[in-house]
């Protein structure tokens, strides 16, 4: 199933080491090679500012969705070509969920994690039935993979929710799993937990 638009979760920092700003760079040149509508943040700064020029310096589109109470002189990209400014994070979450076909989540940290774990537990419940993707790029995410491993060994994370989410170590890797992406969400599960 090929996605037109991808919601980018990544950090508003670089990070020490520049192989994740080219990582970014590489994704938003795939994006908008691809003709996939990039929204993110709508930040000036970090990975995903980064991502964002990257698209938008080969034509690609941005979409950038940002809270209002950030400062638009250091931190919003005042400069995009379509920017939503909303009330609040979590406004901003809702937004890129129901706008985006499907979610990437690059480094980054509390803001990353924050959004990739609710769209993640939204494709739990149902809620939504779009692809959640990690890219395991330097091994930055082996942690946190194992530790969802952890989840479904002790009991507490079902193995058709565990495959939910999407890895890849690699950018072609991530965008073929993406096309391909089969949901593996468990129909009577779902009947039994809602109305």
């Amino acid at each position: 199933m090929k996605q037109n638009s991808i919601a980018l979760f990544c950090g508003s920092a670089e990070g020490f080491h520049p192989k994740y700003k080219e990582l970014a760079t590489d994704f938003g040149k795939l994006c908008a090679k691809k003709n996939i509508t990039l929204y993110y943040g709508g930040a000036a700064l970090g990975l995903m500012k980064t991502a964002a020029d990257a698209c938008r310096a080969l034509n690609g589109k941005v979409v950038g969705i940002a809270p209002s109470f950030f400062s638009n002189s250091t931190v919003i990209d005042t400069t995009l070509d379509e920017l939503h400014l909303v009330d609040s994070m979590s406004e901003r979450k809702q937004m890129l969920e129901r706008c985006a076909d499907a979610f990437v989540s690059l480094p980054g940290s509390y803001g990353t994690m924050d959004e990739f774990f609710e769209v993640l537990t939204d494709a739990q419940l149902g809620l939504h039935y779009k692809p959640v993707a990690i890219l395991n790029a330097f091994d930055y995410y082996s942690p946190l993979i194992e530790q969802l491993k952890v989840f479904k060994e002790e009991g507490f994370l079902k193995d058709f929710h565990f495959d939910l989410l999407i890895v890849a170590t690699t950018l072609d890797e991530l965008f073929e799993k993406l096309i391909n992406y089969k949901n593996s969400n468990n129909r009577h599960w779902l009947d039994k937990i809602k109305q």
